[in-house]
């Protein structure tokens, strides 16, 4: 099938991350995609060799006379422009006209996956909009798991990695993927103050700022290392060679994830803090120890509690169970690939 897929850069590389993701996992089963972007720039270090398949078109006004393809999505609710919308109103047959919506784990994602949405007026009326969920149960479109990952993760080489960095022996590593969290300051406290070396490898962006603004350096056990902008797969590979990972968003929450080790998930807050149950949900489904539930809080700023302390060792086993029910879970691409041919029929 021919795919359109519409992306509005808005939150800091997760929608685009997202968006590429499903681009190019698409193409890699042999869909032609186009990816229409408002900003592609974050493309640059995202996916700089870009992808076999996938052809990066820039979302402007007025939009290019492309013919639609066989399915529109539409990630997060960003809805395509009015003229390109009367171009699938004008095919024949129409598209499949998917909203990708955003990942949570809360009651209402699947009572709501898959639900069509007739559009009754403008330039798209007598089309049908259907929602398609990701989510953390059977019921919903589950997590985007590339075909590859299970063979490139098992051939990933911890050791040489890491030492690439000048890292090695038994220091733990933990990689940071943040916005501003208030709890920060004690996060490079603990680690400095830790029984055992600490390395922690800081990702560009808001992340290196934020350390950066504190006058954070290399004391005590503290060892900063402050890393250049990653591709996806250098990304996951960063993840892989961690003890710890501190992700934010939903794309690198997925690869938190994926990579089987301790993640905290600082989760994008929001002024009506709706993300407070969101973020409720998402502690429920990990089965998260008390203490690894009040870090997550106190990382998030839910509760004013003081930071806990680090316990990797009992994390552990419910990153590896985490994994393991992910790894259970539809994948993504294949449900919406069929969800689009079957237009809405789950």
């Amino acid at each position: 099938m021919r795919w359109d897929i519409f992306c509005r850069v808005i939150d800091n590389h997760g929608d685009a991350g997202v968006c590429w993701r499903l681009a190019a996992e698409l193409a890699a089963r042999g869909a032609q995609v186009r990816l229409w972007m408002d900003d592609p720039s974050p493309l640059q270090w995202m996916a700089p060799g870009g992808a076999p398949g996938v052809e990066v078109t820039a979302w402007r006004d007025p939009v290019p006379e492309r013919e639609p393809g066989d399915v529109v999505v539409e990630a997060f609710g960003c809805d395509p422009p009015p003229a390109f919308v009367a171009r699938m109103a004008a095919r024949r047959p129409a598209p499949a006209w998917v909203n990708l919506e955003y990942l949570s784990a809360e009651g209402y994602v699947e009572r709501s996956h898959g639900l069509p949405s007739p559009v009754m007026q403008g330039p798209g009326a007598g089309l049908t909009k259907h929602f398609f969920y990701p989510g953390f149960t059977a019921r919903t479109g589950g997590l985007l798991r590339e075909q590859d990952l299970p063979a490139r993760r098992a051939a990933f080489d911890r050791a040489s990695w890491l030492q690439g960095l000048g890292i090695a022996g038994t220091a733990r590593v933990i990689s940071l993927f943040c916005y501003e969290p208030p709890a920060l300051a004690a996060l490079l406290e603990q680690l400095a103050g830790g029984d055992s070396p600490a390395h922690l490898l800081v990702t560009s962006g808001r992340a290196a700022a934020a350390v950066k603004a504190l006058g954070a350096t290399d004391r005590g056990q503290l060892r900063l290392h402050f890393l250049p902008w990653l591709d996806q797969r250098r990304y996951d590979e960063l993840l892989w060679s961690c003890d710890l990972n501190f992700v934010r968003g939903e794309d690198s929450l997925v690869r938190g994830l994926l990579a089987g080790v301790p993640c905290v998930w600082q989760i994008y807050p929001q002024d009506d803090l709706a993300h407070h149950a969101k973020l409720e949900a998402f502690l429920q489904w990990l089965q998260a120890p008390a203490d690894l539930r009040d870090f997550f809080l106190a990382w998030n700023a839910v509760t004013p509690r003081p930071l806990p302390a680090l316990d990797l060792a009992r994390w552990s086993d419910p990153a590896r169970a985490a994994l393991s029910r992910v790894e259970a879970l539809p994948e993504l691409v294949t449900g919406l690939t069929r969800f689009a041919a079957g237009r809405g029929r789950i």
